[in-house]
């Protein structure tokens, strides 16, 4: 996947976040999905997945696959 322009994105944490520093932000733009880490403030990577890839990465996390 090439660059991706994500200054127009608009980040948001879940809803059942509990505040404890340990929370990944998501944005929804131009047909992608990006995942950000919220201790990093906008300074740290961010992870792009195209929408079949989120949605292979959420049943993952639903179905216990990345349990530790």
């Amino acid at each position: 996947m090439g660059s991706v322009d994500l200054t127009r994105a608009v980040w948001r944490k879940a809803k059942k976040s509990q505040g404890n520093g340990e929370c990944v932000e998501v944005a929804v733009l131009d047909g992608v999905v990006a995942m950000r880490d919220s201790k990093q403030h906008g300074r740290g990577p961010v992870l792009v997945f195209t929408p079949a890839e989120w949605d292979a990465f959420l049943d993952g996390a639903k179905g216990g696959e990345f349990d530790r």
